[in-house]
Formats: structure tokens, C-alpha cells, sequence
């Protein structure tokens, strides 16, 4: 029993003794704190800690703005876009001088009614009357308004779907390989632009007078590649016997348009004064008509006979 009382009697006092220490840590908190109260220092304060932040800026400002103030900035940047805008029109008219970006979208100026026909016409060249081109104040109309007209997006999709078949009949014979398609479509390509060359030197030998542009050149030697197609596929569905016969007919289809569609071009001079062809000079057109005409079955032939066996 003393044991009990001496041990309650003892946390009493440390009791006692805590309290008092708690109590004199809260009465003596302004000697003992660790960091100093900045939530009660007046505006004063303030508006200096403000004033040193603000105080770059308001000195200097932006560093854009000094730069923008110059006049010889100005005059700088000034001189720097009309270089750049001299320099993109110089660039444009060098451009449009070798390769006319402006014609080049009158060839592609194309519809599926279009399309359609021309392929039609192409094939089957018997049935089609009214050869000339039409003119709106002597500008030659848009293809898609005359299927007479010259494009490029047959030759230039026939060249590609030559390509893509040429390299399906390889596969089929186990001898597809990239460098072999590469080949393929170089050679073509190649022929394209000799036979090109070939017609425009041929037209400057003989003086011919003619509104027949490169581009148009390029668009009719274009023309075989849906023939060539025809050929291959043929070939490949139904054998040799059928790729000869469909050739020979697409041969002979794209002779009777060729002659057909050049002669009006060639023989311009002649047929605008009513005359008849005579003389050396008409018969030489004549006969570059007829031999542009017939070098599209050559050509035809001899790109694509190695394709089928």
C-alpha cells in the first residue's frame, strides 16, 4: 500500500512538472522560435519584394521589343522578305521554263466520263468520228469537255499499271526480282524519251509548222501503254495465242489513232487553206505521220513479248 501511494504521489508531480514546462514553452515562444514570421510584416515589405522583381523589366523590357524598336532592324527584315520574295518569283519563272507547272494541270484536268471514253477510243478507234479538238478563243478546252484532247493521266497511269503487271508476269514465272522490275521500268522509260526525241527531230528536219507540243508528244507515245496492258493480261489468263491476238488488235487500234489524231495536227497548214496533199513537202508529213504511227506497234512488241511464255 505505501508502494501504491509513493508511485501515484510521483506522477503527480510529473505531471505538474509537464505542464508547467508546456506552459512555459507557449509564454516564451517569441525567444525560442526557429524561423522568423514574415506573414506580419506590412506592405512595405511587400511592395519592395515586388519592386526588386519587377524591377529588370521595368528596366529593360523585353529583350523583342529593343529589337523591334531599331529602324535598322526594320529596315533589315524589310530587305531580307524582298530578297526572299525576289528570290521564290526568280525561282518559279526558272521552273515554269523547264518544266510548265501551269500546262501540266490542263493534261490532268480529267474526269471518269472522260476516262472512260478515251479508253473506249483508244480500243476501238473504228467507231469514232469528229477528230478535231475543240478551241474557246484559240485556247484548247479542258479535257474533261473534249475527249479529243491530249492528257497525261492515262500515259502516266498506263505506265505504272505497265510496270506493276510486267512485274506480276515475272512473279508467275519465278523470275520476279527488284532489280529486274527496275530494269523493266527504266527501259521503258528510256524508249519513251527516245522515241520523243526522235519525233521532235524529225519535226524540225522537215519545218513542220504545228501546234504539237513536247507534252503532247509524250502524252500520245503514252497511249500504247493501255494496248501493252491489254496484251499482258490477256496473255496471262488465256496464254500466248491470246496475248498475240489481243496485241495485234490493240496494235492496229492505236495505228488507226495515231494517224488519225496526227494528221490533223501535221497537216494543219494544209487542211486550214483546203488543199490538197501534194507536193514533197506535204508527202514528208505525211509520211513522219504515218511513221510515228507505225513505231507504236514496234515499241508495243518489244516491251512486252519477253513477258509472256
Amino acid at each position: 500500500m505505501e508502494y501504491t501511494a509513493a508511485q501515484s504521489g510521483f506522477r503527480q508531480r510529473k505531471l505538474q512538472h509537464n505542464m508547467r514546462l508546456r506552459n512555459s514553452s507557449m509564454d516564451g515562444s517569441d525567444g525560442s522560435q526557429l524561423f522568423d514570421d514574415t506573414s506580419a510584416t506590412g506592405p512595405g515589405a511587400q511592395g519592395v519584394y515586388r519592386n526588386q522583381q519587377a524591377g529588370p523589366q521595368a528596366a529593360g523590357g523585353l529583350p523583342g521589343q529593343s529589337l523591334l524598336a531599331d529602324p535598322m532592324s526594320n529596315l533589315a527584315m524589310a530587305y531580307g522578305s524582298s530578297l526572299a520574295s525576289q528570290g521564290r518569283e526568280m525561282v518559279d519563272k526558272n521552273l515554269d521554263r523547264f518544266i510548265p507547272i501551269s500546262k501540266l494541270k490542263y493534261y490532268f484536268a480529267v474526269d471518269t466520263v472522260y476516262v472512260g471514253k478515251k479508253l473506249g477510243i483508244l480500243v476501238f478507234p473504228y467507231m469514232h468520228e469528229n477528230w478535231e479538238v475543240s478551241y474557246q478563243q484559240d485556247i484548247p478546252v479542258a479535257p474533261r469537255f473534249d475527249v479529243n484532247a491530249p492528257d497525261l493521266y492515262i500515259p502516266t497511269m498506263g505506265f505504272i499499271t505497265y510496270i506493276l503487271v510486267a512485274g506480276l508476269a515475272l512473279g508467275t514465272q519465278n523470275r520476279f526480282s527488284p532489280e529486274l522490275l527496275g530494269v523493266q521500268a527504266s527501259s521503258a522509260l528510256v524508249w519513251l524519251i527516245m522515241e520523243v526525241l526522235a519525233v521532235l527531230l524529225s519535226l524540225y528536219l522537215v519545218t513542220v509548222n504545228t501546234d504539237l507540243t513536247t507534252i503532247d508528244l509524250l502524252a500520245f507515245s503514252g497511249y500504247k501503254y493501255v494496248g501493252m496492258i491489254l496484251g499482258v493480261v490477256a496473255g496471262l489468263l488465256f496464254g500466248k495465242l491470246a496475248y498475240y491476238l489481243s496485241l495485234l488488235w490493240c496494235c492496229a487500234a492505236i495505228f488507226v489513232f495515231m494517224i488519225r489524231t496526227l494528221r490533223l495536227k501535221l497537216l494543219s497548214e494544209a487542211v486550214a487553206e483546203g488543199k490538197l496533199v501534194r507536193g514533197a513537202r506535204n508527202q514528208l508529213r505525211m509520211y513522219l505521220t504515218m511513221s510515228i504511227a507505225a513505231a507504236q506497234p514496234v515499241f508495243m512488241y518489244w516491251l512486252t513479248y519477253h513477258l509472256i511464255r
